[in-house]
């Protein structure tokens, strides 16, 4: 493999645009059996389709196999990020304020490499989440974000099964 995922990103987002449609992540994973994983989501507050995947796929394999940016055989996997939604831009941090989110640093912060709380919005090249009683409103450098994610919030019930999930964010994933 000797392509970047910026690459691939800039030969497929405009054709995934054009449909609708943004890029929420690329990831290629594995060594010997190569996967192209895009995480793609509705531009508008619509809901996300088997059939929207399917053509989603049916354009980017075209794209690809015009292109031909990967050496060798890959696995070609579009999905949708459903309620944990990774947050990979500094514009998905502006997008989802007061949601919560579970954040890993490349570098500790108060002691510690995670960061969980609720999202209270950006300022300049930061991110604020409030973190609670104990530390507050904190404010972290977005380049110091390795992974970022919408928090589920778990409900034990009686019988220990269901979740209860970022209720703005889950319906438009059903």
């Amino acid at each position: 493999m000797n392509v970047s995922v910026r690459c691939i990103e800039a030969l497929v987002g405009p054709a995934i645009e054009s449909m609708g449609f943004r890029v929420v992540r690329i990831l290629m994973l594995g060594n010997r059996n190569l996967t192209l994983q895009i995480m793609v989501e509705p531009m508008l507050d619509s809901l996300m389709t088997v059939e929207d995947c399917a053509n989603i796929s049916r354009s980017v394999s075209a794209i690809l196999d015009v292109e031909d940016p990967i050496n060798g055989d890959y696995t070609l996997e579009i999905s949708s990020p459903g309620v944990e939604r990774p947050l990979t831009k500094f514009e998905d941090f502006e997008r989802f304020v007061d949601y919560k989110t579970e954040i890993e640093l490349f570098y500790e912060f108060n002691g510690k490499k995670t960061c969980n709380g609720t999202l209270r919005g950006v300022v300049k090249d930061d991110v604020l989440i409030e973190t609670g009683p104990e530390n507050g409103l904190v404010r972290l450098p977005f380049s110091n974000i390795s992974k970022a994610k919408l928090a589920s919030t778990e409900v034990r019930r009686e019988s220990g099964k269901g979740k209860k999930t970022n209720d703005k964010f889950s319906n438009q994933y059903k």
